[in-house]
């Protein structure tokens, strides 16, 4: 629809434009239980990622290698990158090659429920070689931060292409810093839709090749898109509370999920469970600490994890509590070994 292209100003060119949040509007609650129809693999090795990170992988029906390993965290950030960015897609797997080469690359964070894509946005060039994704069961909120990312890769592509002398790369720390400052400050007309806080024109580690959205119930078939052990971070944010009790059987955190998530997370993997709901913290809470495999991760811990002020702020419900003043309520939990495989 031609609605979707409009855009400010700054981007009326013939570039890249980021989506308007106002077109991929949809109602918060969805039945799981419901069988929708979804596409997802048999198992694991049979999920094309070369859809979602055409930089890192090659298609399953290409005659050559079918993986291509992250750029270096120096390499992203170097003139090297822009020989990557240029071929995009499954030719890029000819730049050269280092010392990880043998190692596939494969997805080791996903966020649960990932709604309009502000933690994976947050997090990409603070893990600019780590491959995340967004796993969400509404339709509409996956095309719009599919689109998202795809416009956000369009933007660092063209910079990287344009570029003349000195490149002004984003201090990402301090960038989101400002952002947390600014939460009370009146948005400039267009930008919160718009959801650009500056990436648009100033580039970042990663080029945002390392994040994609999926649509997925996740509460049915996360078994089939991860290894058991392939994750090392999970992120559960402001999940719907399903406040009913005959509801609750609903919440993505329960002791049947939770099995799952240990299955499918490494040992010393972290999840990330916030939300301004106090019962439902309660629940989620007296849930894992019951769950053999998770230990809580003291707060104290915490405050040098670089994850956690992207968990607690980059997401459009956490800046939503923030501007209403409201309660957040977070807690942490490690995969511990399981006694049995020893």
């Amino acid at each position: 629809m031609a609605a979707e292209d409009s855009a400010t100003p700054r981007q009326q060119s013939q570039g890249p434009k980021l989506p308007q949040k106002r077109y991929f509007r949809q109602r918060a609650h969805v039945n799981i239980f419901n069988d929708v129809p979804l596409d997802y693999p048999v198992n694991p090795d049979e999920e094309d990622w070369s859809k979602l990170y055409p930089t890192y992988f090659r298609p399953h029906n290409a005659a050559c290698d079918t993986t291509k390993r992250p750029l270096s965290p120096s390499a992203s950030n170097e003139a090297g990158a822009d020989e990557t960015l240029a071929k995009r897609g499954p030719a890029a797997s000819s730049s050269s090659s280092t010392a990880n080469d043998k190692v596939p690359a494969q997805v080791e964070f996903a966020d649960i429920g990932c709604g309009y894509g502000g933690l994976l946005v947050a997090l990409a060039p603070l893990y600019p070689n780590t491959l995340m994704v967004g796993m969400e069961i509404r339709t509409k909120l996956v095309d719009y931060l599919q689109r998202r990312i795809e416009a956000l890769r369009g933007f660092q592509h063209d910079l990287l292409a344009n570029k003349s002398g000195s490149v002004e790369w984003v201090d990402v720390r301090s960038k989101l810093s400002l952002e947390i400052a600014a939460l009370d400050q009146p948005k400039a007309e267009g930008e919160e839709e718009l959801h650009d806080n500056g990436e648009t024109h100033r580039l970042v580690p990663g080029h945002y090749e390392n994040i994609a959205a999926m649509r997925i119930n996740c509460q049915k078939y996360l078994p089939n898109f991860f290894k058991k052990g392939q994750l090392s971070k999970m992120f559960i944010l402001f999940a719907d509370p399903h406040f009913k009790r005959r509801k609750h059987k609903a919440r993505i955190i329960s002791a049947t999920m939770l099995a799952e998530y240990a299955y499918v997370m490494r040992t010393g993997g972290i999840i990330y469970m916030i939300t301004d709901v106090k019962d439902l913290y309660d629940w989620s809470v007296s849930h894992l600490d019951a769950f053999p495999l998770f230990e809580r991760i003291p707060d104290e811990e915490l405050k040098s994890d670089p994850a956690i002020p992207c968990v607690v702020n980059s997401t459009e419900e956490g800046k939503k509590v923030a501007r209403n003043k409201g309660s957040k309520y977070l807690a942490c939990y490690r995969r511990i070994e399981d006694p049995a495989e020893n």
